[in-house]
């Protein structure tokens, strides 16, 4: 594989850089279709207080499932596990098309959920395999920008399917997209992978699953299906804390544990993995939240809510895109650091402009926010990924995509439970003034959470792109000198350890 520095879709590796796109598309066209359908869907099939479950499981499935397959492809290999992802995923999409009742739509949600848990984080790991460390600013920034053209067009396909033809379309839109990606993948994709026995960790699988599935259940359905004090919730919680701490005992025993507890140790790694929670936690307070604010406040129609918010997926591919100068340049925890204050700010400005709700105030600070965090999530991620070899490079890369589902997870429970009091204490959800109070108190806790993340920000050790690349374009090695902040014998001990090699054709 040339390492040439040519990138875009026309060169040599744009053929696989088309494939990720795609790939991506999937996930980012599903997470934005399906809401403007659910009148239609709830009009036809019934169900009117179990859909909200259509969100929740497709989540959670996703979430569980990211660490089994991240361990999978550090150890078969990126190309089965995103060509398996993709496969559940067009089945799900297939079954969801046909599904007779609301219960048959929740189960086969949670399977096209379980084929994004694959294709999202492969994505961006086979991005990390095939391009160096200056380069995938720039490939992210492509893959990025599907979320932005995804943001447009999914709803207003979702609207279009739900008027003129059937939801049921929503779904079927899936299969030509799957079909292609998976043979653009199958012909352009290559590895090379060694071949040797492995032991898999069934119990650290199963026992992770389970208490991440109990876990984030139960704090996604926390103060919405049961109280927070019910015993389905402290049941949950408990039983999840328990199987966690099971869980670990377990992973230091294993030969090939699924998620190496030693990987969490490392500064850079848990450094940004905290980034990505508090990334996770501003998505979710402005997606869930500015719709319902301008539509309330200001008596926007939805499409213009809409694109209000889709002005922070706008921005985010821009920045993200130019990141790798600022990186290559200064290093990442700098570049995260002028993205978290460009964040910050754009969550102030949004706080202040709600007390005179205004859309084109509301789309600025929207697209700020984009701005910052497309500094902040590619280069952490980038820097996550490069410094750790490639048999260890899917999982980290897996870990901080769960981290930014956990803080959304979370984010969702607070920023639920903040707005909820307000609107409460203001007149309910009947009265504007309420809803709009309610709103603003969220973007006051958006505004502390990307000051918080800040903090983990500044946990991140002084590194630059030549510190940390571990391993370039087809595996070629770059010895560093120090890597994420661990001392030189870490390292070497950890490169002692065997490991698989891609080679992109």
């Amino acid at each position: 594989m040339s390492t040439s520095s040519s990138l875009g879709l026309r060169s040599e590796r744009g053929p696989i850089l088309i494939a990720l796109m795609l790939s991506t598309s999937l996930i980012a066209l599903d997470s934005t279709i399906l809401a403007t359908a659910v009148p239609s869907i709830v009009a036809d099939l019934g169900g009117l207080s179990q859909f909200p479950w259509l969100f929740s499981v497709y989540l959670l499935a996703q979430a569980v499932s990211v660490p089994v397959y991240a361990k999978l492809a550090d150890t078969l290999g990126r190309k089965p596990v995103i060509l398996v992802g993709i496969a559940l995923f067009l089945l799900g999409s297939i079954l969801c098309g046909f599904a007779w009742s609301m219960g048959s739509l929740i189960v086969m949600r949670a399977l096209q959920g379980l084929g994004a848990g694959a294709v999202l984080p492969m994505t961006t790991t086979i991005a990390a395999d095939i391009y160096t460390v200056a380069e995938r600013a720039k490939t992210q920034g492509y893959i990025a920008s599907v979320w932005a053209v995804s943001s447009v067009v999914g709803p207003t396909l979702g609207g279009v399917f739900s008027q003129f033809a059937s939801w049921r379309w929503i779904f079927f839109v899936n299969i030509p997209f799957c079909l292609l990606a998976a043979a653009m993948l199958w012909r352009n994709y290559d590895e090379s992978v060694e071949r040797r026995r492995h032991r898999i960790d069934y119990a650290g699988a199963a026992l992770l699953t389970v208490a991440l599935t109990l876990l984030i259940l139960a704090v996604l359905e926390g103060g919405q299906a049961w109280a927070w004090s019910s015993w389905q919730s402290i049941g949950s919680f408990a039983v999840g804390a328990v199987l966690l701490a099971i869980f670990g005992v377990v992973e230091r025993r294993a030969a090939e544990p699924v998620l190496p507890l030693e990987v969490l140790t490392r500064r850079l790694i848990v450094a940004t993995c905290l980034v990505s929670i508090g990334i996770g936690a501003v998505l979710v307070g402005l997606t869930s939240y500015v719709p319902t604010f301008l539509e309330r406040s200001t008596r926007a129609t939805p499409i213009v809510a809409g694109l209000a918010v889709a002005a922070l997926t706008i921005g985010w591919p821009i920045s993200a895109s130019q990141s790798g100068r600022l990186y290559m340049r200064f290093g990442f925890r700098p570049t995260a650091l002028i993205g978290l204050v460009v964040a910050s700010l754009g969550a102030l400005s949004l706080w202040l402009t709600s007390s005179t709700p205004n859309v084109w105030a509301t789309a600025g600070s929207c697209l700020v926010v984009g701005l910052g965090l497309g500094l902040v999530a590619t280069p952490t991620l980038i820097a996550a990924q490069a410094s750790v070899p490639w048999n260890e490079r899917a999982v980290v890369t897996g870990t901080n995509m769960f981290m930014r589902s956990v803080g959304s997870a979370v984010g969702v429970a607070i920023f639920g439970a903040i707005a909820n009091a307000v609107i409460a204490s203001r007149g309910g959800d009947a009265s504007r003034e309420a809803v709009r109070s309610g709103s603003s108190a969220v973007f006051l806790a958006v505004v502390v959470a990307a000051v918080i993340s800040i903090a983990a920000g500044l946990l991140m050790p002084h590194t630059r792109a030549e510190d940390v690349e571990h391993d370039g374009p087809a595996g070629e090695r770059d010895e560093p000198d120090e890597l994420a902040g661990e001392p030189v014998g870490a390292a070497a001990d950890r490169e002692s350890q065997p490991s698989t090699r891609p080679s992109t054709a």
